[in-house]
């Protein structure tokens, strides 16, 4: 028997645990990345019912709800030895959870590093928790040698809808590009996901070196309306990254929906690709 600290405090957990449900997009991608194939998992924001990238790993595997909404009684059908699950989503379930098998939660739904600390003890599988971080180091100085002195960047990571326009501030993404040795505009620094803005006349908001932009919904022509309409704006026009040409639209779901391991792998691949590097 072990003892697990997390988000919600000690779990004991027998042996190594073979039946693993997983509550949030992030668990879903780490415990792939711990060699591990869960018998349930939450069904992913877009691409459903899990996202390509792990349609190889995941496919085939029973689903349990939504992530912000799983069924407390598909997980207990598939008798499993361990749930993982993130305060953020199901500190108010953490107690019924607890009743069907041992739980552990991660603090920050977006915190991909602690994700891959709680599963890798949850799952007794530290030493490869280990080594993906440590190869996560490696891959973060090998970037950042090869960027030399065009780092740091301050930079903006803006989000399209149909109805609203966000900034993400440490979010997921912004994390991994402090790690990365990118910087923030002052006031997008705090340690929040980011902020909704209102009109247009926040434009300035968003100033930066550099901006990464995705569009998020099904209702592309809406979105795209909206795009338009804000950066047809002169007050998007002033912005440094648009004087420089430094607007680069990203994968959502690498940046923003996967919020795992293997997807801050391919953010990366992104920013390798983005830059010219090899």
């Amino acid at each position: 028997t072990r003892t697990v600290k997390h988000a919600m405090g000690e779990t004991e957990i027998k042996g190594t645990p073979k039946r693993v449900v997983t509550l949030f997009q992030g668990a879903n991608d780490v415990v792939v990345a711990l060699g591990v194939k869960p018998v349930g998992v939450v069904e992913s924001w877009a691409q459903q019912p899990v996202y390509d990238y792990l349609k190889k790993d995941l496919g085939d595997v029973q689903q349990v709800g939504q992530e912000s909404q799983p069924n407390l009684e598909e997980i207990h059908k598939l008798k499993p030895d361990l749930i993982i699950a993130t305060k953020t989503r199901h500190e108010d379930i953490y107690d019924q959870l607890s009743q069907i098998a041992p739980t552990v939660m991660t603090d920050k739904l977006y915190d991909w590093k602690e994700t891959v600390k709680v599963a890798g003890d949850a799952l007794n599988e530290q030493d490869k928790a280990n080594k993906l971080l440590s190869d996560w180091d490696s891959r973060v100085a090998d970037f950042k040698s090869k960027m030399g002195d065009r780092l740091p960047i301050e930079a903006t990571i803006t989000n399209f809808r149909s109805d609203q326009v966000r900034i993400y501030y440490m979010g997921y993404a912004g994390m991994i590009l402090k790690d990365l040795g990118f910087t923030r505009p002052a006031g997008q620094d705090s340690d929040t996901w980011g902020t909704e803005l209102t009109s247009k006349e926040s434009i300035p908001d968003m100033n930066a070196d550099m901006i990464f932009n995705f569009k998020s919904g099904d209702d592309t022509a809406a979105i795209d309306k909206l795009y338009k309409d804000w950066t047809s704006s002169p007050l998007w026009a002033n912005l440094n990254a648009v004087k420089k040409n430094q607007v680069y639209q990203v994968d959502e779901v690498n940046w923003n929906m996967a919020g795992g391991y293997i997807s801050a792998n391919l953010l990366l691949d992104d920013l390798y690709k983005q830059f010219g590097l090899k």
